[in-house]
């Protein structure tokens, strides 16, 4: 496995890269590998359990996940305990998504801005590993929310385009978009 070469840069909302869909991986190699171990290195100095590509600036469909059973819901935890943690994905796919639930969701890219959000219980995904190998797993509770937060970031979504009314975020989104423009020169 590859050294790590350290955290990466985060993009905020109002970065346009957010926006962008990713396109598949066609090889996986030790620049990829790196990239996750990267993308692992970002999330957890950010406290996260989840990041996309995109949020660091990458247009490739990879994501990594690191929910601890700690913050898992109990109900949750024996049905996630096969799956291993931390989670490269690489070409992810939901197959199927079952049931429903609300819980306040946040993302690393709106620093301090959550809001309810509903999704799917269940869900089953497939995905290639960082050494090439098919995985196909079903995950409940935050798992799954997780899993489908990160899938939406690598089409070009973000966690609030699921929010039927956006009022009550509506001023710190602005705020974070306009500083991250400025930021940014656009």
């Amino acid at each position: 496995m590859p050294k790590r070469t350290g955290p990466l840069e985060m993009r905020l909302w109002g970065d346009p890269a957010l926006r962008r869909p990713c396109r598949p991986v066609a090889a996986i190699d030790d620049a990829l590998r790196r990239l996750a171990l990267d993308m692992l290195e970002t999330m957890y100095n950010a406290n996260g359990v989840g990041l996309a590509a995109p949020q660091v600036g990458r247009d490739e469909r990879l994501c990594v996940i690191d929910v601890p059973a700690d913050a898992e819901k109990e109900e949750y935890v024996e049905a996630n305990a096969a799956i291993p943690m931390p989670l490269v994905l690489v070409n992810p796919e939901i197959l199927a998504r079952e049931g429903e639930q609300t819980d306040e969701e946040g993302c690393l890219s709106f620093p301090s801005i959550h809001a309810p959000v509903t999704r799917a219980d269940k869900v089953s995904f497939t995905f290639l590993d960082q050494h090439g190998e098919r995985r196909t797993y079903t995950a409940h509770g935050l798992l799954a929310r997780a899993v489908q937060h990160e899938l939406e970031h690598l089409e070009g979504h973000v966690f609030i385009d699921n929010l039927p009314d956006k009022t009550p975020i509506a001023q710190k989104l602005d705020k974070l978009e306009a500083k991250t423009k400025r930021r940014l020169g656009l």
